[in-house]
């Protein structure tokens, strides 16, 4: 397939099983249509204002909006919650020491389905329905301010972040668009 060109949906077999396009389908149509727009994407994967950001995966936050970004701006690195897991710690190594960012924006947000579960209970859960416990920790949390601190210092103190001076924690409000700085 040449770039810019998507196969039609009749090319391809239906993944809803039901006939009508899938949700990927319309992705996929999206993709080839903005290969085709004038607009050239930036050249480099290095950010061009030095700055990663993690944020939490939930769709409600538009991080080009609320921070002011534009296509090549910065390293956005998102999961559930927010949090600076290993996998965080991973990519923050990568955009410093590989791609030349100095600065870290962590961001939680009011209304996290993160806050809704404790970690035991999805445990329990995982381990009813398939016999296994997972390998991995949610890391779900019930206060927003503590669970950013703690990410901020997992980000601080990590020795294999070498711009550790520059990193901020806020809370965004999903109600009200205000991003507030955790202290």
């Amino acid at each position: 397939m040449m770039r810019g060109v998507a196969a039609s949906p009749a090319d391809r077999p239906d993944a809803s099983g039901e006939g009508d396009p899938s949700i990927i389908d319309e992705l996929v149509a999206s993709a080839a249509e903005h290969a085709v727009t004038p607009d050239s994407p930036p050249r480099t994967p290095r950010p061009a204002r030095r700055v990663a950001v993690v944020a939490c995966m939930d769709a409600r936050l538009d991080l080009f909006g609320i921070l002011g970004l534009e296509p090549g701006d910065a390293h956005l690195i998102r999961n559930a919650g927010g949090v600076a897991t290993d996998d965080v710690i991973r990519s923050l190594t990568i955009s410093q020491r590989k791609l030349g960012t100095r600065e870290v924006v962590l961001i939680h947000h009011t209304d996290c389905g993160m806050l809704t579960f404790t970690e035991d209970e999805l445990r329990q859960e995982l381990l009813e329905e398939t016999g296994v416990k997972p390998s991995w920790a949610a890391e779900s949390f019930s206060d927003l301010d503590v669970d950013v601190r703690s990410s901020l210092q997992r980000v601080r103190t990590s020795l294999f972040l070498p711009h550790r001076d520059h990193v901020r924690g806020f809370v965004y409000d999903v109600d009200t668009g205000v991003l507030r700085e955790v202290e």
